[in-house]
């Protein structure tokens, strides 16, 4: 049976946390202390086991937005993607996880081969010549040119030792 706003507005918290079924494995989790959290129990497309998204808390995300969160996550299910990946995916774009900075420095820290001098020397020319310049630029939109506009900046005497440094990335 489908919750109402009446049934979910008036939800009391018991002993332990329980569920109330909206269908279609949307349900409002109900904690102890009386929180109210919006939650989707799906299977997962790639190795069919059950797995739980969560949509927020009640009252930020209403009845109707999570029936909709329920609905956007089916069709992706219906097509073969997990739902909670794609939102993990959304997130990570949204904070900014695809920065120029970001990957570079996960590719700094990749490489364990480097001598610590040489680390430190490469990290040092990428926050003094590269970051200023690109460094929160989308890494998925940057061109060629847009990393040479910067490593074409440094003068003559910077340019022998920065420009290797540089030109590693």
């Amino acid at each position: 049976m489908k919750l109402n706003a009446r049934q979910v507005e008036t939800a009391k918290p018991k002993e332990k946390t329980y569920k109330m079924a909206d269908g279609g494995g949307l349900y409002l989790e109900v904690s102890a202390k009386g929180s109210k959290y919006w939650r989707m129990k799906y299977r997962r497309p790639s190795d069919k086991k059950e797995d739980r998204l969560a949509f927020g808390v009640w009252p930020t995300v209403t009845l109707a937005q999570a029936r909709a969160k329920r609905d956007e996550a089916k069709k992706l299910l219906v097509q073969g993607i997990d739902p909670k990946t794609e939102q993990k995916q959304a997130q990570a774009e949204n904070s900014g996880a695809y920065t120029f900075e970001t990957i570079a420095r996960e590719w700094h820290a990749s490489n364990k081969r480097w001598s610590e001098d040489h680390r430190s020397r490469v990290l040092r020319y990428l926050e003094l010549y590269i970051f200023p310049h690109i460094g929160s630029s989308d890494i998925r939109l940057l061109k060629t040119s847009h990393l040479l506009a910067p490593i074409k900046k440094l003068t003559p005497v910077e340019n022998t030792t920065s420009l290797s440094a540089c030109n590693s990335v």
